[in-house]
């Protein structure tokens, strides 16, 4: 479904991501993992178009994007959110994937007065997609860190997504909040078909889920295989000694 090939960005003299070759097959998981600083935040930024490669293509459903404005690639199927939750604060939940779902539409509440009635059964079903509907009318502000993540979820689910990337999904929630984000996740590929590439420091979590996990370290891929594979990987021990490797003792 997708593919890079030879993949470079630099900031001055440090390169970001480096000749990265990489693969998600259609309606895999797929775990993108690195320590921090790694290029996963970079590489997912060209994914999306919001930053252009040096060098390298992009290939997403056997059609070359590489050069392409996010809304176009937004419109072609790559839906993503972000480490922190992106919605409007002062916004209801409801109004927060209204707000999408009439952009993914093309329409505008000053073009289209009944736009509202037209998008309502598809926000609410979002909404009890993620497990909002009995928060419909909160403010964004007034939501649990977990909800709001869940409430971006349901924006980036309101583009109809073919690839869903997830950058740190989990990040800052309690345990329970993520064991409940992550099954909903895997509920949405299952059921929806939607091929997920997300990115994670919680080690249990990736090895729980992913189907594929790919390791990038200082900007370069050093591993990529199945989640055992990688497990077992000397190299990827080596990296994540002191900062994740407790998971392999």
């Amino acid at each position: 479904m997708l593919e890079t090939q030879g993949l470079r960005k630099a900031f001055g003299g440090v390169q970001a991501v480096s000749n990265v070759d990489l693969a998600v097959l259609e309606g895999d998981v797929h775990a993108l993992i690195g320590p921090n600083g790694a290029g996963k935040t970079t590489f997912f930024n060209l994914l999306t178009g919001s930053l252009r490669p040096d060098t390298g293509r992009i290939d997403f459903g056997g059609r070359e994007i590489t050069a392409l404005p996010p809304q176009q690639i937004c419109r072609m199927g790559i839906a993503r959110s972000f480490q922190r939750a992106s919605i409007f604060p002062k916004l209801s939940a409801f109004e927060n994937v209204r707000v999408s779902v009439l952009a993914h539409e093309g329409k505008s509440f000053r073009l289209y007065p009944r736009a509202n009635a037209l998008a309502r059964g598809e926000v609410e079903s979002l909404l009890e997609t993620v497990g909002l509907s009995d928060q419909a009318d909160q403010p964004g502000e007034s939501l649990s860190h977990g909800d709001r993540k869940r409430l971006e979820l349901g924006i980036a689910l309101a583009n109809r997504p073919k690839l869903l990337l997830l950058d740190e999904p989990t990040a800052g929630m309690s345990p329970d909040e993520t064991r409940s984000t992550m099954s909903l996740v895997q509920r949405l590929a299952r059921e929806r078909g939607i091929t997920v590439l997300f990115t994670e420091h919680d080690m249990t979590v990736v090895f729980g889920i992913a189907q594929r996990v790919t390791v990038m370290h200082q900007g370069q891929v050093i591993a990529d295989g199945s989640s055992e594979a990688v497990r077992e990987n000397r190299e990827v021990q080596r990296v994540y000694l002191g900062e994740a490797g407790w998971f392999w003792r």
